[in-house]
């Protein structure tokens, strides 16, 4: 696009002024429908989830017989969720904001294997590959008890092949982790964004690790040119796969049996609001389309991004989703949120999502960081930058802008019957250094 256009772009949306300025936005996503009118419409269906539900089911023996920590769940990786009454108060005197309803934390940080959201769509998406290459070479039946797959017959047989993805970080770890474990050869490239731990954790396992001095999207391209030269390579695309999209989508299953063992009501009496941190966008639009195939209309979900990362919101506000980027407007990528460094977001991701997503919004780093040590005093739980997106969801929902939103939904009524989930998208794997210099920053800031 050229300097006309993106002018054009700014005089039309008034908001890209004030995200260029780096400052905090709350954006209502006027394309925003009744699922009931859209449903029918969706390229992927609730049948589709239903089959990776499946799937992760069968695999559920291998996993248990090869990752100990899933032992509990007999081989099923979910994360906990709780309600974080403290953190709530802290919230509300911090900011000067009354929240209205409940507070809960959906936490993905505590995911097995791969700590962080990614341990849903980027195995889900290997899982899905190596059984397909098994059942291909007859090595596999889907009758069978999945745990023969930990075995050196399947690893030898894996051996032969390559998985290659690009990665921030938390993609990779989970693809790399789960790769390497089957006995894939694996190539994770890592864009500069990507924090030292994470590179050190993969190639303990074993994982090759290409690194990268340009961003997100660089990784990516050019890890898809290289599997595309190699028969025996698979390039899991975080922009534009429908495996990991439907990985991801699973979680709204899962979430609605925990609700109800809580006794947590969700209905039109009884609203749900989410808020997921969002990077490319495969993540945060899988789980929203998941929670949106079980609760319809009485589910809210929201996107939130860093100030100097507002890729997703800057394609859903102007309609052209993956064909700009937030360089185009003059801003820089460089957040501490590492897995929320993306610069372009994913179109499919955009386009899936652009009527059944209720809006977005942007945080500053600092913030980030205030939430992190907030949370672990106020509720001993430790997450990592990115994963603390979501809490400034609560706040801008119970602002002017947000009760506006509630009210155009007819749920005024309903406000002190809302039940808020941010979700904590990962953090436990992040060595207790790290995390200890993480506390400090955030206890000093103002």
């Amino acid at each position: 696009m050229d300097d006309t256009n993106f002018y054009s772009l700014e005089k039309d949306f008034p908001l890209i002024k004030e995200i260029k300025a780096l400052n905090e936005v709350f954006w209502i996503n006027p394309k925003y429908e009744s699922f009931e009118t859209i449903k029918n419409k969706l390229q992927i269906s609730e049948e589709d989830v239903k089959d990776a539900e499946d799937r992760l089911n069968r695999f559920a023996p291998y996993i248990k017989s090869t990752f100990p920590e899933t032992n509990k769940l007999n081989g099923i990786i979910e994360s906990p969720i709780s309600r974080i009454p403290n953190m709530k108060k802290y919230m509300e005197k911090d900011l000067e904001t009354k929240i209205f309803g409940n507070l809960l934390v959906k936490l993905d940080s505590n995911l097995p294997i791969a700590g962080s959201i990614k341990a849903r769509g980027g195995i889900y998406e290997v899982l899905k590959h190596a059984e397909n290459l098994a059942l291909n070479e007859g090595l596999l039946s889907k009758n069978d008890n999945y745990s023969k797959i930990n075995s050196n017959i399947f690893r030898n047989f894996y051996s032969k092949y390559t998985i290659q993805v690009g990665s921030t970080g938390n993609l990779g770890l989970s693809i790399g982790i789960i790769s390497a474990k089957l006995g894939f050869k694996v190539k994770v490239h890592m864009s500069a964004d990507a924090k030292q731990w994470k590179k050190d954790l993969l190639r303990s396992k074993g994982v090759e690790v290409v690194e990268y001095s340009s961003d997100y999207s660089k990784a990516v391209e050019e890890g898809r040119k290289l599997s595309d030269i190699d028969p025996n390579s698979y390039f899991i695309d975080d922009e534009n796969s429908k495996d990991l999209f439907t990985g991801y989508a699973v979680a709204g299953f899962r979430l609605q049996k925990q609700l109800e063992k809580m006794n947590i009501l969700v209905d039109e009496e009884h609203p749900l609001f989410v808020y997921l941190p969002c990077g490319v966008g495969g993540g945060p639009g899988g789980v929203a389309y998941g929670l949106k195939l079980v609760y319809g209309d009485n589910v809210h979900c929201f996107f939130a991004e860093p100030t100097h990362s507002p890729a997703m919101l800057l394609g859903l506000i102007t309609g052209l989703h993956s064909e700009i980027c937030v360089q185009d407007f003059g801003i820089d990528n460089k957040t501490e949120a590492d897995g929320l460094a993306v610069g372009r977001p994913s179109g499919f991701v955009g386009k899936t999502m652009e009527n059944l997503l209720s809006g977005a919004y942007t945080i500053d780093d600092n913030r980030l960081y205030r939430f992190l040590t907030a949370l672990v005093n106020e509720e001993n739980i430790y997450l990592e930058p990115s994963a603390l997106a979501g809490f400034m969801g609560p706040i801008f929902l119970s602002s002017s802008e947000g009760l506006e939103y509630i009210k155009k939904q007819n749920l005024i009524d309903q406000k002190n019957n809302i039940t808020h989930i941010c979700w904590a998208t990962g953090g436990s794997l992040i060595p207790k250094d790290i995390m200890n210099e993480y506390y400090k920053i955030g206890k000093y800031i103002e």
